[in-house]
């Protein structure tokens, strides 16, 4: 047999790490499901079945796509061997399928299965670990575009936007690609390498910049070009739902124990310090951003809670491997209090960012990204380190922003022509009665 896979695409693996990654995928997948009742409940009553379905439909699509063709855009290279394509992503047909990914050989101690980049853990179980990150960041950006936009082309959008922005940026930066810490990223142009690897490699432990820096910039683009709600600036848009939304920011809080802790891709001591940074920055983001209420409106709300939980999350993503619990601290607190400022950038500015992603997705996964240069252990400024883990947070931030930026309003306008926007009558009357033929709430 003519084996497909080059023999070092195989290895053993061990059962404790791949358990453990096993189970962080499923704490993942929960996150969309969480981000739905986040969302929905921060939605109006008459809209609340639209925004949760907008996150199920990329629950659905991303996940085909990424079986298909994406987990080889984002990671193929390190399973074939082959070259990557200018370093911005991997031939998307390589693994098309996925279907080589349970090839097996026989070792020096039994079976060995495809591995990828020297893991201990199967690849199918990193595919699917993987599948989850791409599920979510797709989703959040949802939440900027509630009550208005067309439910069919919101479904394109998913699945043209995970294929030309998140597989890509996702293999720059955790697949080897120009903002990883390899040979022909942006760190080693910067500071240099050595034995192929950066002198002061990027810092994205779990996700700044693949998710949340992308997500919130996807968010603020599609914001503008698909425009405000009928009645912005003049309507007051109550949540219609806060016990939904602190139920959602608990789930998220949940699985994201399975993103961040999962990322480490081993059940080993560094899992468990990921886990304390983790709950340490989010709990001192849920002050942080209460803070910001008691002295702005003189009052600490259930909705800000629950903001500040996500906000702190956000923010400990990139960093939660490089920190130590105090570090975690400070990022978290100053990470809530942003965030909380941040979301009246929207009336500042007048772009209609319904339900703050920008505000806490993108400022928290900025101020992640680049904070990590400041408060890593041995490399942050002000950690025991120099300017230039610093500097090379900034690039891979401000390059993410751009990258995102354009791509993303390149799709929304090729899209244009499907209609983003449902009628005016049909977003007075309820969005979901008009694209979905069903109402949440039966009033007698």
């Amino acid at each position: 047999m003519v084996l497909a896979l080059p023999e070092d695409a195989f290895g053993a693996f061990d059962t404790g790490d791949t358990a453990w990654i096993i189970t962080s995928a499923a704490l993942v997948l929960l996150m969309t499901p969480g981000l739905a009742f986040f969302y929905g409940g921060l939605a109006r009553g008459k809209s609340v079945l639209n925004m949760m379905m907008m996150s199920f439909i990329s629950l659905a699509t991303v996940s085909v796509v990424y079986v298909l063709w994406g987990f080889s855009m984002a990671f193929g290279n390190g399973i074939t061997g082959d070259d990557d394509i200018a370093g911005l992503f991997s031939n998307p047909f390589s693994l098309f399928g996925s279907g080589q990914l349970a090839d097996t050989i026989p070792g020096p101690d039994g079976t060995e299965l495809v591995v990828t980049g020297g893991n201990s853990i199967p690849s199918f179980v990193f595919m699917g670990f993987q599948l989850t990150f791409a599920v979510i960041t797709v989703a959040l950006i949802s939440g900027a575009l509630a009550e208005r936009v067309k439910f069919a082309t919101w479904t394109v959008f998913t699945v043209l936007w995970a294929t030309i922005v998140y597989f890509p940026l996702s293999h720059m930066v955790w697949g080897g690609g120009i903002m990883s810490g390899a040979e022909k990223g942006f760190a080693s142009w910067m500071f240099g390498s050595t034995d192929g690897e950066a002198n002061v490699a990027p810092i994205d432990f779990a996700g700044g910049t693949v998710v949340h820096i992308n997500a919130g910039m996807a968010a603020l683009v599609l914001a503008l070009i698909v425009g405000k709600r009928v009645g912005f600036g003049r309507t007051a848009y109550r949540p219609h739902n806060i016990p939904f939304v602190m139920l959602g920011a608990a789930l998220l809080w949940f699985g994201w124990f399975g993103f961040n802790a999962g990322s480490e891709l081993a059940a080993d001591a560094a899992t468990g310090l990921v886990w304390v940074n983790t709950t340490a920055a989010t709990a001192a983001a849920i002050i942080g951003w209460l803070a910001v209420e008691l002295i702005r409106d003189k009052h600490a709300t259930s909705v800000g809670a629950a903001s500040g939980i996500v906000a702190g999350l956000v923010a400990i993503t990139p960093a939660c491997g490089n920190l130590t619990p105090v570090g975690s601290l400070i990022l978290g607190v100053v990470a809530g209090a942003l965030a909380a400022l941040a979301i009246g950038l929207k009336t500042k500015f007048g772009y209609d960012d319904s339900l703050d992603v920008v505000g806490v997705h993108l400022v928290a996964g900025l101020w992640g990204t680049v904070g990590v240069g400041l408060l890593a252990v041995d490399t942050g400024l002000f950690w025991g380190g120099d300017y230039k883990q610093l500097v090379v947070q900034v690039v891979i931030a401000l390059f993410a922003l751009v990258f995102t930026g354009v791509l993303t309003a390149i799709i929304a306008l090729v899209l244009k022509p499907l209609g983003w926007r449902v009628s005016d009558e049909d977003e007075k009357s309820g969005i979901d009665e008009a694209e979905h033929a069903e109402t949440a709430y039966e009033l007698a």
